[in-house]
Formats: structure tokens, C-alpha cells, sequence
């Protein structure tokens, strides 16, 4: 794979992760990433991993490495959600109280694009 694909690979992922985290993810989504177990956290890590599965099609195929891949990512973005709610909720944390609300909100970000680093390595 070349170096411009990888990149297009990379692009491709962060315009997902912007559509399902941000413009598609309804309240009974981010309402209930911190219940663990609840329908709507599974949803939406579900619906991330989807998204890649998708848009990562064209670099590398409809393979077994792509989906087990894909598996993982929803598994680390449900937790790494999971987590970053309780830990909001426990400090109460909140957009206007606190700049710890927004490091946080950065840490899961940073997280979320880790883990398409990660996946891009594994698959290349």
C-alpha cells in the first residue's frame, strides 16, 4: 500500500469518526455511553465499527483482518466512552464548570484516533 493511500485511509476514518461521533449521534446515544451495557453505547460503538468496516473497504478489501479490526475498534471506543462518561460523571464534570471537562473530552478523541492508528498499522 502506498504512502497516499495510507493517507487516504487515515482521511477517510477521521470523516467517519466526525459523522458518528458528532452529526449522527443522537441523546439516546450520549445519554446512556456511561450505563454499561445499555443499547444505545452498544449502538453507537457499533455503528463506528460499521463505519470503518465501510469506509476501509476499498484500501484493504472485504476481509477477516478488516473485520476483526473492526471488532476491536468497537470495543475500545465503547469503553474508551464508557470510561470517559463515569469519569465526567464522578468529578462532575461539565462543559461550562470545568477545562478538566474539555482535557477529557481530548483524551477520548486522541483515543479514538490512536486506535485508527492502530488499525491502519495492523492492516498495512
Amino acid at each position: 500500500m502506498t504512502t497516499t493511500l495510507v493517507c487516504y485511509a487515515f482521511l477517510a476514518l477521521f470523516i467517519k469518526h466526525f459523522i458518528f461521533d458528532f452529526v449522527m449521534q443522537g441523546p439516546y446515544q450520549y445519554l446512556n455511553k456511561g450505563t454499561y451495557g445499555h443499547p444505545g453505547g452498544i449502538l453507537h460503538s457499533g455503528l463506528q465499527g460499521i463505519g470503518s468496516f465501510i469506509v476501509l473497504i476499498p484500501f484493504f478489501g472485504v476481509t477477516a483482518a478488516l473485520a476483526v479490526t473492526c471488532v476491536v475498534e468497537f470495543l475500545i471506543h465503547y469503553h474508551v466512552d464508557w470510561a470517559k462518561m463515569n469519569l465526567n460523571k464522578h468529578w462532575g464534570l461539565k462543559p461550562d464548570n470545568s477545562e478538566y471537562f474539555w482535557w477529557l473530552l481530548g483524551a477520548d478523541q486522541l483515543l479514538h484516533y490512536l486506535t485508527y492508528f492502530g488499525m491502519i498499522l495492523v492492516l498495512i
